[in-house]
């Protein structure tokens, strides 16, 4: 029987799901860390650092949100950058995106649902 509850480090425990600490990708064994319902990523981004593909065709809704650094994020919609500590940003199904860490940045994001594409 899985656990109901779960506490960790999310460094740590997405070391091996590239940040990831909740999702439908996470083992069933991990307890309540794997769901269905929505994902969230502790990530940790050098200066630097982009991904310059776009992530494309999403049918969730997702949540960028700063915890440190100043970070850009390109949307169909426009560019946004996050630069204070709470900025945040949300786009829905069909919005599609890619960023940049223009120092080094800290960023929690949350997709929901949690679903293959």
């Amino acid at each position: 029987m899985s656990r109901n509850w779960h506490h960790g480090n999310a460094a740590e425990d997405g070391s091996e799901t590239r940040g990831w600490v909740l999702g439908h990708f996470i083992n069933p064994s991990e307890g309540v860390r794997s769901t269905k319902d929505l994902e969230v990523k502790w990530g940790v981004h050098p200066a630097g650092e982009k991904r310059p593909e776009w992530t494309t065709d999403d049918r969730r809704t997702t949540m960028l949100l700063l915890v440190q650094g100043h970070f850009r994020l390109h949307l169909t919609e426009g560019t946004v950058d996050l630069a204070k500590q709470g900025d945040y940003a949300v786009w829905g199904p069909g919005i599609d995106h890619s960023w940049e860490a223009l120092a080094d940045s800290v960023v929690v994001t949350v997709r929901w649902p949690s679903a293959s594409n």
